[in-house]
């Protein structure tokens, strides 16, 4: 067995192993199939045995490509970290944070968070990313950002989930919508309402969706955005019914251009956090944002 492994096919098996398919491995790393295909191979003479079942429509991981998987992470994972450090050792003074976050949190409370980090890192070097919660678990997986601020995944066990704050979501409509005069949302009118919700592929309206299912209302989403801030603006002329967490539309409730009302009987509360690398090391950029999340977002919390 040679000794030496080659990071590339390291990384070409860690894809492979996620996606299940010599196709979607090659798109994320922006190579041809056949290339990964052949990176495989050259992998598997490298270290003498099978690594990949290929008997079957999906490909996985026989055992040995099993354990050479648990290695292969760890090793991707440091090298990531020790290109990060010395870059850092090259930028004297200056501390590099790359963070993902939701557009919601980007617009409503990112700003308070860096308004004071910055006080105390005003030499750091911010990068953020405006992604959903599956976008923003795969950046960090891909070594693309540091911190992810997400709704709490499911099931991810190679990652850390520190969390922050938890809100609650609930319906949104204007002023003039019959459910405002009635001061209630009407369980029976549910399923007719017209809804202008998060876009589909989102993690939140995956739990919107599973919420009302348990209850067999199949909600009438007529229009799916993207922005936050056009779902009330829609909501507030009177086009549909929204489903929103209360601290996105502190203004609308304020100036009452916005009426909410609890989704049902039960609460369907989501919990956001920061995800990061599992046993990772926090930088002190890292540590401090971390610690300014947690005292920014006490007024959050339910």
């Amino acid at each position: 067995m040679k000794t030496l492994l080659d990071s590339r096919q390291l990384h070409a098996l860690v894809m492979l192993s996620r996606s299940g398919s010599f196709t979607l491995a090659a798109k994320s790393l922006f190579l041809t199939p056949s290339a990964v295909s052949h990176a495989l191979k050259e992998l598997e003479q490298r270290v003498g045995c099978l690594l990949l079942d290929r008997r079957r429509k999906k490909v996985v991981l026989t055992e040995a490509g099993e354990h050479l998987l648990h290695h292969a992470e760890r090793i991707l994972q440091e090298m990531s970290h020790a290109c990060s450090s010395l870059e850092q050792l090259g930028k004297w003074g200056v501390d590099r944070l790359r963070i993902a976050a939701s557009a919601a949190f980007c617009e409503f409370i990112l700003p308070d968070v860096l308004t004071e980090f910055c006080r105390e890192y005003p030499d750091s070097r911010l990068v953020i990313e405006a992604s959903d919660t599956l976008e923003a678990i795969e950046l960090v997986r891909a070594n693309r950002v540091d911190l992810a601020i997400t709704v709490e995944p499911k099931n991810e066990r190679e990652l850390e989930f520190h969390p922050l704050f938890t809100d609650a979501l609930a319906f949104f409509v204007a002023r003039s919508h019959p459910w405002a005069k009635a001061k209630q949302a009407i369980p029976a009118q549910i399923s007719k309402q017209p809804c202008v919700l998060y876009k589909r592929n989102s993690y939140t309206f995956g739990l919107i969706e599973e919420y009302f299912l348990r209850d067999k209302i199949v909600l009438n989403t007529i229009i799916e955005l993207g922005s936050v801030d056009a779902i009330k603006e829609l909501v507030k002329r009177g086009l549909g019914v929204g489903i929103l967490a209360p601290w996105v539309a502190t203004r609308e409730m304020e100036d009452h251009s916005l009426v909410t009302f609890p989704l049902g009987d039960r609460s369907l509360k989501r919990n956001w956090g920061i995800v990061y690398w599992h046993n990772r090391r926090f930088t002190w950029a890292e540590e401090t944002f971390v610690k300014t999340c947690r005292s920014v977002v006490k007024k959050f919390t339910t």
